[in-house]
């Protein structure tokens, strides 16, 4: 077991940069409400914009964000899940090889839409690279 620090933190696989750009993103996908009216032929300009922020099958949000996690390496895409367990409180810093080895046998083609069912990923993320003395307003 590693003795892993603030200053002797595990080594990530994946960028700061990407962590953020997923982190901003699944804020935008948390936003979104039900959809009040699947059948509505209007367009967004005609309803307000309301139907943006609503939570359609062809969500481009949801899109980019598979997009940009299925573009990942499997080790970026483990250390993506690892840094959301860390956040939600599976473990401490000491943890991480431990973390991340159950992230590694649990690792499948669904990485985006298991991180996207995660209640609170953004704010895990955070936490999670918080605790590598990391944030996203570097």
């Amino acid at each position: 077991m590693a003795d892993y620090t603030l200053d002797n933190p595990p080594d990530l696989s994946i960028s700061p940069e990407k962590v953020c750009f997923i982190i901003v993103k699944a804020r935008d996908f948390d936003a979104k409400d039900v959809v009040t009216d699947p059948d509505d032929s209007s367009n967004a300009t005609d309803d307000a914009m309301l139907s943006v922020l609503e939570d359609h099958k062809d969500d481009p949000v949801v899109q980019e964000i598979s997009a940009a996690i299925f573009g990942m390496s499997e080790d970026e895409q483990i250390d993506l899940v690892t840094l959301a367990w860390l956040g939600r409180g599976d473990g401490t810093l000491d943890d991480w090889d431990e973390l991340r080895a159950e992230a590694a046998r649990a690792h499948n083609k669904r990485t985006a839409a298991y991180l996207l069912g995660m209640p609170l990923l953004p704010d895990h993320l955070e936490e999670g690279l918080a605790q590598f003395g990391m944030s996203c307003e570097q």
